[in-house]
């Protein structure tokens, strides 16, 4: 489920171009197999970091131009200071808000307007899903063609 939600959000949502900056949050919690493992040019801890806008600036000099979004609060509101105008965000998450009985509130979302900033949310699920026994033969044609990445479901019926 990890490998679609990545392609849904980078290229279906948010269109990603070679050579564009791009920030994960949360993308496992383990910085050392990101940096040493899969060849991130750079990967921090943002539960170790007391100024996240500071960090984030550390190693985003220049701007973001992709966000993908599963933290929210303090994270978002220090992002949208460091995206560049056009920029993109694909939300799937706010894992820091989820056992919070008051989510945080985000203070900087006027930068998305003045920034024109490009921001949308998904669900997975909506990816997997074709609906209808009549279906079933252009599904299969896509998994195998490449069309569709991952396994495929097909909902025959509701009942």
């Amino acid at each position: 489920m990890a490998g679609i939600t990545a392609y849904v959000g980078f290229y279906e949502i948010c269109s990603l171009k070679k050579g564009e900056l791009v920030f994960i949050s949360a993308a496992s919690g383990v910085v050392d197999l990101l940096k040493n493992i899969l060849g991130f040019v750079d990967a921090f801890n943002y539960n170790e970091e007391s100024y996240l806008n500071e960090a984030i600036k550390r190693y985003f000099p220049e701007w973001i131009d992709i966000y993908f979004e599963n933290v929210g609060g303090k994270m978002l509101d220090s992002v949208l200071l460091n995206i560049r105008p056009h920029g993109r965000i694909t939300v799937c998450g706010t894992i820091s808000q989820y056992d919070k009985e008051e989510p945080d509130m985000t203070h900087n979302l006027m930068y998305v307007i003045v920034k024109k900033i490009r921001m949308q949310g998904f669900v997975v699920f909506d990816y997997f899903i074709v609906e209808g026994i009549e279906a079933v033969p252009a599904a299969l044609v896509g998994h195998f063609s490449g069309r569709k990445v991952g396994k495929q479901v097909v909902l025959v019926a509701r009942d």
